[in-house]
């Protein structure tokens, strides 16, 4: 039986102490050329609409045998599950850096223990929006690992040093927080167990500048009683021009019986915005069962009414039927 193969391409951005902070997997590693002055961790580059930039990169190859990389320009933009830095691939449409961004050598062999630079230009057009524009030169290894099994993954590797780009113009920070949607959980018996609640929300940066959030969660019960305030820690330190991510935060203790207000503020210097939504939290299954005991007491009241106006209407007399009076008939010897 043919093996369905499905394609894994993992784009690398981490970065540990190797030559100016490189990106590495272990096996290879992308930085940007060092000066003689400091290394440089990323590429931090601005230019004006219209204007040409050259630069170069670095790959260095870290084991015993020679590696062949697929060498490219990506956009970046942040992950739904987490808003973490990632990466387009190489068949899917650019926009930014990308697409103004070009290697000198689009493939390159590296041997072993050894570093191959790579010039590179990148050509802003005249019409780019001004603000940030992120991406990466990205090395890709289009070696395909095979998989083993009915279903095979395929694995190719690829690491990218990063690249901030500022087109001169006006920067506007801007950001705004919503679609904020609330799951209580809480046991089925109130005092066995504790309350939880999901909070869900969505971060957008609606501006043309790369933010770095903050978000404070508070909760406020019944006659503004204070339930909770936190400041929120899983936020993407960075999220780019443009980007959603939808985020959750868990509240543990939620309560049991209250009628709770929940706010998020979401603030970058420049930008504050927030948004609401309620959820009441009631007992359901004793509210259930005192329900259905209304009912059933309800039920039994009016019957017992019922019966009674039914025996009163037994035991009453009926009224007595008056005599119509008859009306006296004339004879004929009476007319005159």
């Amino acid at each position: 039986m043919r093996k369905l193969y499905v394609l894994l391409l993992g784009l690398l951005l981490a970065w540990q102490a190797t030559p100016a902070h490189a990106a590495d997997n272990g096996s290879w590693s992308v930085y940007p050329v060092a000066s003689k002055i400091a290394a440089r961790p990323y590429f931090y580059l601005s230019a004006d609409p219209g204007q040409t930039l050259t630069d170069k990169v670095a790959v260095q190859n870290r084991t015993g045998a020679p590696l062949t990389f697929r060498l490219y320009a990506a956009d970046a933009y942040n992950t739904a599950r987490d808003g973490g830095f990632a990466v387009r691939t190489v068949t899917e449409r650019m926009r930014g850096i990308g697409a103004w961004a070009k290697p000198a050598r689009s493939r390159i062999t590296v041997p072993a223990h050894r570093t191959v630079t790579v010039p590179f230009t990148l050509r802003v057009p005249d019409g780019a929006e001004p603000g940030d524009h992120p991406g990466a030169i990205v090395a890709l290894d289009e070696h395909v690992a095979p998989g083993s099994g009915r279903v095979a993954l395929g694995v190719q590797r690829a690491v990218g040093a990063r690249v901030y780009l500022r087109v001169g113009g006006p920067a506007l920070p801007a950001l705004s927080v919503g679609q904020v949607h609330i799951s209580h959980h809480q046991p089925l018996i109130p005092g066995l167990g504790a309350g939880t609640a999901t909070v869900s929300y969505t971060l957008h940066n609606t501006g043309n500048v790369t933010l770095d959030p903050r978000v404070e969660l508070k909760v406020r019960g019944l006659f503004g009683r204070r339930l909770l305030d936190r400041e929120l820690t899983r936020v993407p330190s960075e999220l780019l021009p443009g980007q959603r991510v939808r985020l959750t935060e868990t509240w543990r203790g939620a309560p049991q019986l209250d009628r709770a207000d929940v706010t998020l503020t979401a603030s970058a210097p420049g930008t504050r915005q927030s948004a609401s939504a309620s959820f009441l939290a009631l007992p359901w299954l004793v509210v259930a069962l005192v329900s259905v005991a209304g009912v059933a007491v309800g039920a039994l009241l009016v019957r017992a009414r019922r019966g009674r106006v039914r025996r009163s209407v037994r035991g009453r007399p009926s009224a007595r039927v008056r005599p119509t009076p008859s009306r006296p008939r004339s004879s004929p010897s009476a007319r005159p």
